[in-house]
């Protein structure tokens, strides 16, 4: 058998929690992944660092204002590249077979897009992509031929435990995406009001980013990822369900409609992900650790607390009513954190915030782009709104 081909990978979001998992990887597995470009937003000592590791020839930095003090940093012979232009145009490199987004936000949207349009795969670890413009990204990888590989653990775990199958209704039953319940899975919701941005960055068995990691203490998170499901397996959402999973050793599950349940079980590491998203439909064993059953101990589920925590059923209604309302979700959502890291809003005051904001929105159909872009700069107006007047 012909050994598989090097995977040439331009990572957008590279001095980020999954950039650095990424770099990780590549590490390990020099004979199947070169990094060819790397991008970040502005931590430009942790990007030129990166840049002499790898020995990239192309980089990116969206914010344009460090771009003369990152010059100073890089090696001769580097391409910079500058701001949202910038991330596009690395998405594009010719040289490159997949582009992994890992940018925090809407700003991987675009890049997205042009990675698709230059006919490159996509390795998503940007939630907001599918979840603002799934019906415009899904439409682009088919009319390309392009694939989409997820990179967060739940999206991977499912799209290996349907290797082989159609996910169609007479197959699949339902996803189970596992939530590990957060920090506050045990908390009275009445003393949820007093929980501090500090408490909320304490996630019990993983380690993120700061927005990713309130958004799993608020469940958000597994909202989000709800409908990026739904675009990723051309699922409807009454067809993915929610489990917590404390543990967080089941990264999700798949039931087939003879009652069987395949589940995808890993240390919680975002290196298998990654691994498995950019040497897909390859297995390689690379430096990860496997589990052992001997001394695992006890895999623990439960129901979500869906009254105390909501975001799940403000997540799946966006999915249920479809168009720009999921657009509107997201986007209230990253104002409500923001707000509440800064002190402006309490806990609780982030889904009361998103809520607020999803019924004031007239939902439109999302098959622009103009419409997406509308519909998340309007929830991000109103959102900061409730905010300022919510204080």
């Amino acid at each position: 058998m012909t050994a598989p081909r090097k995977r040439r990978v331009v990572l957008l979001g590279s001095t980020g929690s999954i950039g650095t998992s990424t770099l990780k990887v590549a590490r390990q597995l020099p004979d199947q992944i070169e990094i060819v470009a790397l991008a970040a937003s502005q931590n430009i000592e942790k990007l030129a660092a990166q840049v002499r590791e790898t020995g990239v020839r192309h980089v990116a930095l969206h914010d344009v204002s460090k771009e003369a003090a990152l010059r100073v940093l890089l090696p001769s012979g580097v391409t910079l590249h500058t701001g949202a232009a910038g991330m596009s145009e690395l998405a594009t490199l010719a040289e490159a077979d997949i582009v992994l987004i890992a940018i925090v936000g809407t700003g991987g949207l675009h890049p997205a897009l042009a990675a698709i349009e230059a006919g490159k795969d996509l390795a998503i670890a940007s939630k907001e992509i599918l979840v603002m413009a799934g019906e415009i990204i899904t439409a682009a990888a088919r009319r390309r031929g392009v694939k989409l590989l997820p990179v967060d653990s739940e999206h991977n775990a499912i799209f290996q435990c349907l290797d082989g199958h159609s996910g169609g209704e007479t197959e699949v039953a339902r996803l189970i995406l596992t939530a590990s319940g957060g920090p506050f899975r045990k908390v009275p919701a009445e003393q949820l009001i007093t929980v501090t941005p500090a408490q909320a960055l304490q996630h019990p068995t993983w380690e993120m980013g700061p927005k990713i990691t309130i958004d799993c203490a608020t469940l958000f998170n597994k909202g989000l990822e709800m409908i990026e499901a739904r675009w990723l397996f051309d699922i409807g959402m009454e067809r993915i369900d929610v489990v917590v999973h404390p543990q967080s050793i089941i990264h999700s599950m798949v039931e087939f409609t003879d009652g069987s349940v395949l589940a995808q079980l890993s240390r919680p590491d975002m290196c298998f992900p990654i691994q498995y998203a950019l040497t897909w439909p390859h297995r390689f064993r690379g430096g990860l650790q496997a589990l052992d059953f001997k001394t695992l101990g006890t895999l623990e589920f439960e129901a979500p607390r869906d009254v105390d925590f909501p975001a799940l059923q403000l997540a799946r209604r966006a999915g249920l009513a479809g168009g720009t309302l999921s657009a509107v979700f997201n986007a209230a959502n990253e104002v409500a954190v923001a707000a509440f890291r800064s002190g402006h809003l309490s806990f609780p005051g982030i889904w009361h915030c998103v809520g607020a904001v999803m019924d004031a929105h007239q939902v439109q159909p999302s098959s622009t782009l103009d419409a997406v872009v509308a519909a998340d700069q309007s929830a991000r107006q109103a959102a900061s709104h409730f905010c300022e007047t919510s204080c």
